[in-house]
Parts: structure tokens; sequence; C-alpha cells
């Protein structure tokens, strides 16, 4: 009856537009990495300017109650992909340099529910999902199964994440500009006594490294994993922003005649923090505050192209994170020492790592110009959801056994006067190891399996505290989590209990 619902409220607004019922967008998702509620000047922030993101803020619709539906990246961008919560999968954690592909073929995604729509689609940036066979990725061949084998015609990756090896793109199947004279090898344990590492070679760093990342060496920078060879393969970090835009806009351009879905997955702002050097001192936060302006930039490049050919009216735009904010990530690159009176998660307490509401919430936006009514939404709605809400704004049906956790918002994505959101949503930090949040309405449960959680104050260094099991919070009189109030409040607490326990025992939670 939802889903009907939402279908019968956008035909409406179709045609209320004088636009075909059968015609669908242009679907542009730019995912942000660790950028925090507090990290854009449309959601508050004053120590930086974002003027690209603020400007796609009053064009379209910002949220307010716009969730990730984890607080790391590999498990937000399965559930994304696959609109099913990353606890329900097996080796959802963050990914390793060698991982084998994660999402498996045949699994249906959002990229292919829109393909079979007719669309073409894509993905370009930072994949972190894990690529090849059960026994992990063939770097100098054939790099499969991974985004071709689960709906993307095509994809241009940043194979793992920047802080992990190896520093190489991959293009469909291949690392382009291999040379077969110097093979690619990517190891977990080091490939020689003498092979610098940050550890052994730490003085020759143009970044040090805080905690970990203290591996492999490339461009000044040591990381996780081992790796050799390749190096006419290799990037420089400050090129990443870049060639994201160009491969995102030479995408656009390529697709401009026909229905298109892009998936842009910046890097921006994940450690290590190296922005363009036209970007660095742009800010006082240091490089982190820079590379948030060096994200603003790509979104406003990606915007342009949109305008240039045409095709703002013809394309919902969707901008989130995959988690929320965190400072010290491993690296000394002053964020802590520069963060002045800056609030990267805004009002709220945690950030990646952490199921409070600062590791979840995040900006969200969504423009569609000349359909989407300019405003703000407290709705709730996830990037888990855009699966089942792209499938019906496109008239595309789910199989029962897919997607086992995406509602169809699709409404409230468009601001549809009388469109709700979802009544609840589950968080959860990394992997399925226990920790879990579940907002319902104004309260919010916290689960802790193992009695510890990673509980990041941004201000400050990470830290593993003892937490009781179960917590409660009013979110309405408690926005920032400090006051557990599960004693006051048994009956209720008593209730989401069951309702968080029934969510993960059952295996799916859309109806």
């Amino acid at each position: 009856m939802n889903r009907l619902i939402t279908t019968l409220f956008v035909a409406v607004v179709l045609l209320v537009t004088n636009q075909s019922p059968a015609e669908t967008p242009n679907i542009v998702v730019i995912m942000a990495d660790d950028l925090g509620y507090g990290d854009v000047s449309c959601y508050g922030a004053t120590a930086l300017e974002t003027p690209n993101i603020d400007q796609l803020a009053s064009e379209g619709l910002r949220f307010t109650s716009g969730y990730c539906s984890a607080s790391t990246c590999t498990p937000t961008r399965y559930s994304f992909l696959t609109g099913t919560y990353a606890f329900r999968g097996e080796r959802t954690g963050i990914a390793p340099p060698n991982s084998p592909a994660i999402i498996q073929p045949g699994t249906e995604t959002i990229a292919s529910v829109l393909r079979r729509a007719g669309y073409a689609t894509g993905v370009v940036g930072k994949w972190h999902l894990g690529l090849g066979g059960p026994d992990g990725p063939d770097w100098n061949g054939e790099l499969e199964p991974g985004p071709l084998e689960i709906g993307f015609d095509t994809c241009f990756l940043l194979p793992t994440t920047n802080d992990r090896v190896p520093q190489v793109y991959v293009h469909d199947h291949r690392v382009p500009n291999l040379d077969p004279s110097d093979p690619l090898w990517v190891g977990s344990k080091k490939p020689a006594p003498e092979h610098p590492t940050g550890l052994t070679h730490r003085d020759t760093l143009k970044m040090n490294w805080s905690h970990g990342h203290n591996s492999t060496i490339h461009n000044g920078i040591s990381r996780i994993g081992f790796y050799t060879g390749g190096h006419a393969a290799r990037f420089r970090d400050e090129d990443l922003a870049d060639k994201w835009v160009e491969k995102s806009n030479e995408f656009i351009e390529q697709h401009q005649n026909e229905p298109f879905f892009l998936f842009f997955a910046s890097h921006d702002i994940h450690v290590p923090r190296m922005p363009h050097e036209r970007f660095q001192g742009a800010t006082s936060l240091g490089f982190r505050g820079d590379a948030i302006v060096e994200f603003d930039w790509c979104v406003g490049e990606v915007m342009k192209t949109l305008d240039r050919l045409d095709l703002a009216d013809k394309t919902l735009v969707v901008l989130c994170s995959d988690n929320g904010p965190v400072l010290d990530d491993g690296y000394e690159d002053g964020a802590i020492e520069k963060i002045g009176n800056h609030r990267a998660a805004g009002q709220y307490t945690g950030g990646k790592y952490s199921v409070y509401e600062g590791g979840t919430r995040t900006p969200f936006i969504t423009r569609w110009t000349n359909r989407i009514q300019p405003g703000v939404s407290d709705e709730i709605v996830c990037t888990i959801d855009l699966a089942a809400s792209l499938a019906a704004l496109c008239d595309q049906s789910l199989p029962a056994n897919a997607c086992l956790d995406s509602f169809d918002v699709a409404g409230a994505l468009l601001g549809i006067d009388g469109a709700s959101g979802r009544e609840h949503i589950v968080q959860q930090n990394n992997g399925n190891n226990g920790t879990y949040a579940l907002r319902a309405g104004q309260w919010k449960l916290h689960r802790y399996d193992k009695q510890t959680a990673r509980n990041i104050v941004v201000e400050k260094q990470l830290a593993n505290t003892e937490v009781p099991q179960f917590q409660l919070f009013n979110l309405v009189d408690d926005p920032s989590e400090l006051q557990n109030v599960i004693d006051q409040h048994s009956e209720i607490a008593d209730r989401l209990k069951s309702q968080l326990a029934e969510i993960i025992q059952s295996g799916r939670s859309r109806p």
C-alpha cells in the first residue's frame, strides 16, 4: 500500500509539472567519505564555506534526519548498494587491501535494478568492497567479480581506501597502465627486510602517522599493508579529486542522451588527507578542512556539467556521506590541533566508529530542479533506502529476497506533501560485532553486546569506553545523547529491545 501511494504521489507531481508520467530522472549519488553533519556551512559550519553544497541545498531538500546505516565505510557502502543491513552479511567490516569481492554476482543491487530499468550505470571513486574471487584480487590480471558483475556497466575505482595499499586505479576489470615487467604485488607481510616502511623510514615521511598506517610508503605517506611494483600505474594522492571529476563528467557526457545512474564515491575527506596543492591552506582547519573545500569543488564541477548539458531538470542528485567525522584517524595532519570552534558532528555526540548520532547522521540533500520544492525536511531517510525508493521511482519491482531492509521513501526524498520517511532505523558500527542502535521516532536505544564501545567525541582521540549493554536516549530533549534515561523509561526500553532483536533475528525489515 505504501508503495502504491508513493507511486501515485510521484505520478501527480510529474503531471503537474507537465512531464510525462513515464519519464524518470537521471540519478547522481554523490557520497562523501567521513563528512560530518556539522562539516558544511548549510548545516551550520562557520569555520569554512561550502558554496556548492549550499547551493545544492538551497535548490533542493535538506534533511535534518538523513542517515547512513553504519559508522564505517565498507558496511555503509554494502548497505547502500544492496539495500540490506551489513550486519546480515559476511565479511562486511572494513575491508583489508586483498579482500575478495564482498557483494557476490547475482546479488540484486541498486545498480542492477536501474540497469534493468534501462539506465546506463557507472561508479567512479572509492570502492572498498573487495575485488576478485575467493583468493582475492589478481592485481595483474582480470579483477572480477567486481562492480560489473553486480549491475554496473563501467567503473573507475580506487579499489580499497587510500590509507590501504595499493595506490592504483581500477578501470572495469584491470589496473590501467601496468607494466608487465614491473608486476604489482600486494600483501599483509613485509616483502623483504630492506623494504621501506613508516616504521623504518619515518624520518622520510611528508605526513607522519599517529597510529597504525606505518607499512609501505608511497608519495611520502605510509599506509596499511604492503605492496611493490606497479610503479607506472601508481597515482599521486593530490590528484585523486581531479581524476574523480574527470571520470564523472566523462560518464555524464557519454550518456547524456539516455537515462543514467552515476555513483560518485569521493575519497574526501578520508585519510590520508592530501588535497591538491591549489586547496592546501584554503581553510584554518588544516588539511581536513582543505579536503572539505576540495569535496565541495567536486560537487560544483558535477553540477556545472549537468547545467552545461541542460540536464539539471532531468537529474535527481543525492548528496550524502558514508559515515560521520573523525579527526585523528591515523595521521598527524593537524585536524585536532587546528579544530578551533568547529564542530564536525554539529550538536551530536560521537563520530566515525560509534552508534551515537554523530556516527550515522550526516548531511543528506536531494535536488531535482523544478521537481523538488526547495526546503528542509525532518523525515527520517537513509542511504539504505535508495535501492527501494529509486526502484519505485523507476517502476521496478524488487524480488522478495532482495534489498531486505530498504524502504520506499521516494515521496519523502522528493518532498511530496504528506509523504513519510521511515519510522525506525537500525545503526551499527562495523561488521557484525554486536554494536547496534535503534532509532524509533524520538527514542534511541543503544545495544552493546561486548560491553565496550569505541566512542568518539571528535575533539579527542579514539577511545574504547566501558558502557552498559543498553542505553536509552530521548532525541527530542537530548539530541546529544548525554542523558541515559533507561531507568526512567524502562517500558519504552523493553519495547525497543524487543523490536531491535526482532529486526536482527528475522533477517529482514522490509515488508
